[in-house]
């Protein structure tokens, strides 16, 4: 059997303000251009994550959001922050990957939980992001 092949490795990132997208090419040759919402919807950080299952923070009214700052985190990951001040999520080089090759699923995973929890894409967050109770602001 062969030996697992290591997870594709970022070769180029850019910013793009205007158009709200993180461009990231991998060493595989693939090219992805993920919506700066999409990152934000989707960010591992606990605030949006919970602390387990069923705990997930539904996030809204992100359309417009920017990412103001990117840092690379050892040589894994980055951590945006956006321009609502979240700066908690570390985004590993798989799940960027994830993010852009299913990038359909992703949106409409997202519509779907907004459909269910009867809220819109626009609908601004309230002040306590959804009632969390973890402290993480």
């Amino acid at each position: 059997m062969a030996a697992p092949l290591p997870p594709p490795q970022p070769t180029a990132l850019t910013l793009h303000q205007s158009s709200k997208v993180l461009e990231i090419t991998f060493d595989d040759g693939r090219n992805f251009r993920i919506p700066f919402e999409l990152m934000r919807v989707y960010s591992p950080s606990a605030e949006v994550q919970g602390h387990g299952p069923g705990q997930e923070v539904l996030q809204t009214g992100m359309r417009n959001v920017g990412i103001d700052s990117i840092e690379l985190v050892g040589h894994y990951a980055v951590q945006p922050r956006f321009s609502d001040g979240h700066d908690s999520g570390i985004f590993t080089w798989e799940l960027l990957y994830r993010l852009g090759a299913q990038e359909a699923e992703h949106w409409a995973r997202y519509e779907e939980r907004l459909k269910k929890a009867g809220l819109e894409r626009d609908l601004p967050m309230s002040p306590k992001g959804g009632g969390g109770t973890c402290g993480h602001h």
